[in-house]
């Protein structure tokens, strides 16, 4: 990034502006916003402190004319597919119209009158074999070997059955046919969570469409050059099959081919379960800018907010200083680290330079929620609602509003209308079934939450909803692997970890749950650092680092072992936190952090001590502990009549001495 130059930045927005033509004319639409959207937030002074020429300036008419970019199509430097694009240029431009008006079936017939056969509904991977059923499995893996690595010995590659075209109309009417079965796959779904809603609706068109292309990559020649746009669709195509190792190959193929295609990175993205997996397919991408963001909006999604995260973040923002991309990105690493204020400050700056932009609104309507800011919430409700109304995202926000009233029926009502929209948006699903747990319906909320897994496997929120519907259920075995899972991809999150604790205490394993306890108290401070990355100073007075329920439930846990001074240290470690931890500033004074002050938590802690100081014959602690209890105003009657107890001790003990 140092040596980015003025020069650079000007390629890169062609190159950019050239991706959003190409991205178009495939009618990858939201691929080309993309590519528009970072084109016009490149920084073209990179290197030079110069203000750029004003175009009004005659000073415009002494250099060269501008490049002028291609309105209807893009050039081919492919010679072979510039003379075919050419040919079928009026074909290209009747189907790219039927596409536009969503007519798929009559984009792909302009290309392929009957060339993709149809198939049944299977519930089998798109790249089956046709063989016996006793060889399918191995048939499959074959087929998917031919498709990524092309005909080997000893097996034999389905026909190309696809007529010669140009790769820009192939992949348009191969796109058409995938999208066709997408829409009717909708029109065959039953209503959100209805009683014929089984989530089991599949597109009919992925069996043709898998052979198809890869009989046409298998008779492909050598030679042959390739956009990587048919790549990327059969990377599609495979992941919809479940193939994720071969998809993974094919897309990486892809992006090395076209690399600003963003499509296609975030096809890749969803392929990505955990960090080890993204850094095992980092060395295999190619080194440009795309391979940057891509890292850096990987990692957010694996919930990686970290130092060198937010570093990399910086040095795109310094290349793209005004992308709104980039800066809900960067509003996403604060909500990750339960950095609200910060992170509703980035999102209320893209709303103020951008009111009209829809996307992430559900991501700043959970913030909002979660910060209980209710009259702004209710603003950007009616923002977006009046900006479109009938957007996922728009729904959402107008369901959290509701959910913030405790009006649970209505937000239910939006988060479904928002799904009848998209039934892969994942907020929704995930928001939903947090709306009926609200409503006791613990079914429905069960339902959503898988939803939510199979949309998007990384999901914590619905993993640790999964975990706590089981355990109202009393289920504790289904809400431990649900739990584990959740803190598994929140390791430094203590809610994961106490919820694991709790879980082996209900099913008597004590000391797994002291283990994930104690995990609990070391994530906690993974979040004390400052209120953002960078702000937090040694000077600063240490901050309340344990939580005081987990570190009492660990000594509840040292008693259940039979183990009563490890239970009275970590007793005594609870009332700690009443006045909080000591430390050091710069000048050697002492200083010490907030405390919890008096809670039912510490209270409960100082009845234990008081207790268990007055069965080891400690009268004056105990006593002590107790005076305080009816100070506190907790545990009142429980502590006068320890107190009693132990004056009858003392004056027992008193008069045995004296006689």
């Amino acid at each position: 990034m140092a040596t980015f130059t003025k020069e650079d930045a000007r390629q890169l927005r062609s190159t950019l502006q050239d991706a959003t033509i190409k991205c178009s004319e495939r009618c990858l639409y939201q691929s080309a916003k993309w590519a528009a959207e970072l084109s016009a937030s490149l920084s073209v002074r990179i290197g030079d402190s110069d203000e750029e020429t004003d175009p009004d300036s005659p000073m415009e008419d002494t250099g060269p004319p501008p490049t002028v970019f291609p309105v209807v199509v893009s050039a081919n430097s492919d010679l072979q597919e510039a003379r075919l694009e050419a040919y079928e240029i009026h074909k290209y431009l009747l189907a790219k119209s039927y596409f536009d008006c969503r007519e798929f079936e009559r984009c792909a017939a302009v290309f392929l009158p009957s060339a993709v056969p149809k198939s049944s509904l299977s519930v089998s991977s798109p790249n089956v074999s046709t063989r016996s059923p006793a060889k399918s499995a191995r048939g499959k893996s074959k087929e998917t070997k031919a498709a990524t690595e092309g005909p080997t010995a000893g097996s034999i590659p389905p026909p190309n059955v696809l007529p010669r075209l140009s790769q820009k109309s192939l992949f348009l009417a191969l796109y058409a046919k995938y999208m066709s079965g997408e829409k009717r796959k909708d029109e065959e779904s039953e209503m959100i969570l209805g009683p014929a809603d089984r989530g089991s609706a599949m597109n009919k068109e992925l069996v043709g469409l898998s052979r198809s292309l890869e009989g046409w990559f298998a008779t492909r020649r050598p030679d042959q050059s390739s956009g990587g746009w048919l790549e990327y669709l059969y990377g599609i195509v495979l992941a919809k099959g479940k193939n994720e190792e071969d998809a993974k190959r094919w897309l990486i193929r892809s992006v090395h081919l076209f690399p600003y295609n963003w499509g296609a990175w975030l096809e890749l993205n969803d392929l990505l379960g955990s960090v080890e997996e993204l850094h095992r397919i980092v060395p295999e991408l190619p080194q440009n800018v795309m391979t940057l963001v891509f890292h850096l909006y990987a990692n957010q999604e694996l919930y990686q907010s970290t130092e060198p995260i937010h570093h990399q973040l910086n040095e795109l923002q310094r290349l793209f200083p005004q992308n709104h991309f980039l800066m809900t990105q960067r509003a996403l690493l604060y909500y990750h680290s339960k950095d609200f204020d910060e992170a509703e400050s980035v999102f209320s700056d893209i709303l103020h330079a951008d009111p009209y932009r829809i996307d992430s609104l559900d991501h700043y309507s959970n913030i909002l929620y979660v910060m209980s800011a209710r009259p702004k919430l209710a603003f950007v409700a009616q923002l977006a609602t009046a900006t479109d109304k009938f957007r996922p995202e728009t729904c959402c926000v107008v369901g959290n509003y509701y959910s913030l009233k405790s009006e649970h029926e209505k937000a239910v009502q939006y988060f479904r209308r928002a799904l009848t929209l998209d039934r892969n948006f994942l907020s929704a699903w995930t928001l939903m079934g947090h709306e009926y747990v609200e409503m006791k319906n613990t079914h429905a909320a069960i339902e959503s939450y898988r939803r939510a897994v199979d949309v998007n496997r990384k999901d914590y929120r619905a993993w640790y909803g999964l975990g706590q519907t089981y355990e109202v259920l009393e289920m504790h075995l289904y809400a431990l692997f649900y739990y584990q899972r959740a803190s598994s991809l929140r390791p430094y999150d203590p809610k994961m970890w106490q919820a694991v604790g709790s879980c082996y205490d209900k099913i008597d394993r004590p000391v797994q749950s002291i283990k994930a306890y104690k995990r609990a108290l070391v994530a906690g401070t993974y979040y004390d650092v400052g209120s953002s990355f960078g702000s937090g100073t040694t000077s600063d007075p240490p901050s309340g680092a344990m939580d005081p329920e987990i570190v009492y439930q660990i000594a509840l846990m040292y008693e259940k072992l039979g183990e009563p001074d490890d239970a009275a240290e970590y007793m005594e470690m609870t009332l700690a936190q009443e006045e909080g931890p000591v430390g050091e500033d710069d000048d050697g004074e002492e200083v010490r952090g907030a405390g919890t002050g008096v809670t039912n938590t510490t209270s409960k802690a100082r009845m234990w001590l008081a207790r268990w100081e007055y069965t080891r014959g400690a009268y004056a602690r105990a006593m002590e502990l107790a005076n305080e209890l009816c100070q506190d105003g907790v545990e009142v009657e429980e502590a006068k009549a320890l107190i009693r107890d132990v004056r009858a001790r003392m004056e027992g003990e008193g008069d045995a001495g004296e006689s």
